[in-house]
């Protein structure tokens, strides 16, 4: 099942990076690199046409409290993203019944990539979820075309789960690799389910 969660001004900290809510100040760091062509599409969304657009997109992150941003320690910048999501299928991935999760989604701005800064990130997520909030599994996916996405995953831990098609925000159908990771200080026993599309190995 889903658990829940709110950030509630939570602030994690990194080597390199703050990770904590976003604010009203950060539109324009925001903006500077949603719109960059190639930064969104490679999460299935159109990079940002105009500011408005995502001034309406940071409103959403503030007040549903569930994005992170990622942030420079040198000098603040904020230079990307990073979700907690509820995960799809809820209803038909009965292996989760019991347990609770998330799935976490991530956008870094293209002047940073290559760096190991998601990794960073994302490493840090992963402690807090699982040691201090424990949860006890958390899912992430990526097109089968983002191997940058992909290697940061293999990076965390993730292994892979279920390939599976899915429809993007653009309107477009992409065949789409959705990882898992088990909380590794817990003894979790899953029945899959949908073995169709099931590629998960222990």
């Amino acid at each position: 099942m889903n658990a829940e969660f709110k950030i509630n001004g939570k602030q994690i900290e990194t080597e390199r990076l703050i990770l904590r809510p976003f604010k009203q100040s950060d539109l324009n760091d925001f903006f500077e690199y949603a719109s960059v062509e190639g930064v969104g599409e490679m999460a299935g969304w159109q990079h940002h046409e105009n500011k408005d657009i995502s001034q309406r997109i940071l409103d959403s992150f503030i007040s549903e409290d569930k994005t992170f941003a990622i942030c420079l320690k040198s000098n603040n910048k904020v230079i990307g993203s990073l979700g907690i999501e509820k995960y799809g299928l809820e209803d038909k991935l009965t292996e989760f019944n019991n347990l609770k999760g998330r799935e976490i989604g991530y956008v870094l701005s293209k002047d940073y990539w290559g760096q190991g800064l998601m990794p960073e990130a994302v490493k840090a997520i992963i402690d807090y979820l699982f040691v201090d909030l424990d949860f006890d599994f958390l899912t992430c996916g990526y097109f089968t075309f983002n191997n940058q996405s992909k290697r940061v995953q293999e990076k965390c831990g993730f292994k892979p789960y279920r390939k599976l098609e899915l429809e993007t925000q653009l309107g477009t159908k992409e065949q789409t690799l959705l990882n898992l990771l088990l909380n590794p200080s817990k003894k979790l026993n899953l029945v899959y389910s949908h073995p169709e599309t099931l590629i998960y190995k222990k």
